[in-house]
């Protein structure tokens, strides 16, 4: 099947819709062949069905008929026999369908023989741009950054997997007064972090930066030089460009040993790629006629943006000094991408707090012609990572916790467990365990958060054997391959295997459950929230577990013995599948 159940379900229901309804009402018709939601749901109650349609209830007021005549006209021109037992309908209108065992029995064998799971690529691949992770140079990336990086990474890799090429951009802050700042500072005081590549560590340089902050805001004087070196970077003075270039490389390496941990790919395209292109910005917005001046500076105000006291709020694109923003780079890097990377789709991975910003952007882009109407341009916003306290998270002195120190802590604590469960392992693969398992918790107990909400990060409860973590699932991974081990099986080989029977109950509910993995990654790709996917493998180790419980492996008779191993197998591909799309790495053995 190339599409998910759901969606082909959806499109035979619209279908039917079409032809016993044609010609009622030219409008509904339009809509039937258009834009139809037909409201197919997986069944929330399974005793009812595997799946539901609700459509006769909304086509009432239309159509002017009871929603039980509606859904019965429905089902007479509607074919799903191939997939499905006949429809029935329950209470005023409910049409509910059971799959048919033999269809769930062959789709088995489909996704047994598939690297894809039997999951197509998408017939219409897009250009799709994810903006995320983000941090600034010459400062350390902290906890904050691990959500952009952790979502943005896992939304990429979802639409890699359906076919689309994506464009994985860091849009990293590299350019502004700060460089000016931290010049000037270190013109006195470490002259060598100017001129030699290795120098300084970033800490000392993150060190440095406060420094030279305190500096900005109490001595005029220093401000008044950082300025004027602002003003020699950005007119390509040698000394202050080569300085600016040592500076961003040295963060560049730290970022890049945390993103090698992490398994991330970017692309780094930061703030100083779009600098040629912000005058253009200013000056297209002025001929067409969207900017106004305020206080000496040109702004576009917006509709529906007002400050506290109810005032039309502008968005600065340009400062009363001739300065320019961050909506400026951020417009002129809209325009760049819907122009130059002839992007299909546009995803920016931001805090919850920027969404008034970005918000802002898009209308400018918008009312300035530059975002076309079929462009789908999306903030994806997620909310704070709090102590287990339910306050920001921080270190005890108040300070920000860095990445590095949250993630070092992560691996020490899985080596400490791996060390007590099994202290004759060797240290290499204790290693390798403890860093799976440390950096797969983290990962994992960010995602399977809805990302709009603020969460509670607790080491304990990320790195426990039982309940939604990453250890929960990765020891269902491995609780597979380790039937496998006992019984010396080669699970390639069974991948020509046809005998694939459902005869028991946990069978067909873990079947079933295998089966909705299309959806759900069509689902996160849609709506991009990958606690979908989480909850989904979460689900599917439950089931698998009372699965392996009920039913006897390796010591079943044929052929109800390779039926259950094949059946496994297609959990551990699944699994790791999901995993993998998650971002994180699976294990042979824990």
């Amino acid at each position: 099947m190339s599409t998910s159940i759901l969606s082909e379900l959806k499109a035979r229901f619209t279908e039917a819709c079409l032809k016993a309804f044609e010609g009622t009402d030219a409008a509904l018709n339009q809509e039937f062949a258009a834009n139809f939601d037909p409201s197919v749901t997986p069944a929330k109650d399974t005793k009812f069905g595997d799946y539901q349609c609700n459509a006769a209830l909304g086509l009432t007021k239309k159509l002017k008929k009871k929603p039980h005549d509606i859904a019965a006209q429905i089902i007479e021109h509607l074919y799903v026999s191939d997939l499905c037992e006949p429809p029935t309908i329950a209470g005023p209108g409910f049409i509910n369908l059971f799959l048919k065992r033999d269809f769930i029995e062959a789709q088995m064998v489909v996704m047994q023989k598939s690297d894809r799971l039997g999951i197509a690529p998408t017939d219409k691949p897009q250009r799709v741009i994810v903006d995320f992770s983000s941090p600034n140079i010459a400062k350390e990336m902290h906890v904050g950054h691990l959500r952009s990086t952790i979502i943005g990474d896992s939304i990429a890799r979802i639409l890699e997997f359906q076919g689309h090429d994506v464009l994985r951009l860091n849009h990293v802050g590299d350019w502004g007064t700060q460089f000016g700042m931290l010049i000037t500072y270190l013109k006195e005081a470490y002259p060598d972090a100017l001129t030699k590549s290795d120098a300084l560590a970033l800490g000392d340089l993150v060190t440095l930066y406060r420094e030279a902050k305190k500096r900005f805001d109490l001595d005029p004087e220093f401000k008044d030089a950082s300025r004027l070196a602002v003003v020699d970077l950005q007119s390509g003075q040698p000394e202050a460009t080569k300085a600016w270039q040592l500076l961003c490389e040295q963060s560049r390496r730290e970022f890049q040993k945390l993103y090698d941990a992490l398994d991330i790919q970017l692309i780094e395209r930061g703030e100083s790629f779009y600098n040629s292109l912000l005058g253009n910005v200013v000056e297209d917005l002025q001929q067409i006629g969207l900017l106004q001046k305020d206080q000496g500076a040109l702004c576009v105000f917006l509709e529906g943006f007002t400050n506290k006291e109810g005032e039309p709020l502008p968005l600065i694109v340009q400062k009363s000094d001739g300065a320019y923003n961050y909506a400026t780079t951020d417009l002129a890097a809209l325009r760049y991408r819907i122009t130059q990377d002839k992007a299909d789709r546009i995803i920016y991975v931001t805090d919850m707090g920027q969404s008034g910003h970005f918000a802002q952007v898009f209308q400018v882009a918008k009312r300035a012609g530059w975002l076309p109407d079929a462009m789908l341009v999306t903030h994806v916003a997620f909310g704070l990572v709090l102590g287990e306290d339910g306050k920001k998270l921080k270190t005890r002195s108040g300070d920000t916790i860095t990445l590095k120190s949250l993630l070092d802590e992560a691996i020490d604590r899985a080596q400490i467990d791996i060390e007590a469960r099994n202290p004759e392992a060797a240290e290499a693969f204790k290693q390798e365990v403890a860093e799976a398992v440390g950096l797969g918790a983290v990962k994992y107990a960010d995602l399977s958060q809805n990302r709009t909400s603020d969460y509670r990060f607790s080491f304990d409860k990320m790195l426990a054997l039982q309940g939604n973590t990453a250890p929960y699932m990765l020891y269902a991974y491995v609780r597979v391959r380790g039937i496998g081990r006992k019984g010396e099986i080669d699970f390639d080989s069974l991948e020509s295997s046809q005998s694939i029977h459902l005869t028991t109950e946990p069978e067909l509910v873990l079947a079933k459950h295998l089966l909705q993995l299309a959806e759900v990654i069509e689902a996160v790709g849609e709506d991009l929230f990958p606690n979908r996917l989480c909850q989904y493998l979460f689900e599917l180790s439950q089931k698998f577990n009372q699965f392996f419980e009920q039913c006897p492996v390796l010591d079943s008779p044929e052929p109800e013995r390779t039926s259950r191993l094949c059946l496994c197998h297609i959990t551990a591909k699944t699994l790791k599948l999901g995993l993998n799309l998650l971002g994180i790495k699976v294990l042979e053995r824990m």
